[in-house]
């Protein structure tokens, strides 16, 4: 399970930071950098109860069989097919992280939800400037 909260956490992340990374140096959007900006720290407090070194003890990024590049990610066109994929990627991640929470942090699956939501909201602002 620590494997599956390790690499979701990870993609969640790496996904949040392009979006912010979009709205800040591509639509010059301070309002939504921010609020990228604050989800991706809110997800870190979020799990930080966790201890670092056991959610870490399990990666095994050598092995992993879902490593490769899919040919869908070499295909994209425009900034805006970027933004796309990895806002998707978020809430993918996040719905992943709040499933598993179920089992032993129902609290911390409901707060992930909610922050799901707010992507869902922030996602539809954001893309309206393309």
């Amino acid at each position: 399970m620590y494997r599956i909260i390790d690499a979701n956490l990870n993609r969640a992340k790496e996904g949040l930071r392009v979006c912010e990374d979009v709205c800040r140096f591509i639509l010059d959007d301070k309002k939504n950098t921010r609020e990228f900006k604050d989800i991706r720290h809110r997800l870190t407090h979020l799990i930080s109860f966790l201890p670092v070194s056991q959610v870490i003890r399990y990666r095994d990024s050598d092995t992993d069989v879902g490593r490769m590049t899919t040919t869908a990610e070499l295909r994209r066109k425009k900034i805006a097919d970027i933004f796309y994929a990895n806002s998707q990627r978020v809430k993918e991640s996040i719905r992943v992280l709040e499933e598993f929470f179920k089992l032993g942090h129902p609290a911390t699956a409901k707060d992930l939800k909610i922050l799901r939501y707010k992507i869902y909201a922030l996602e539809k602002k954001v893309t309206q400037q393309f």
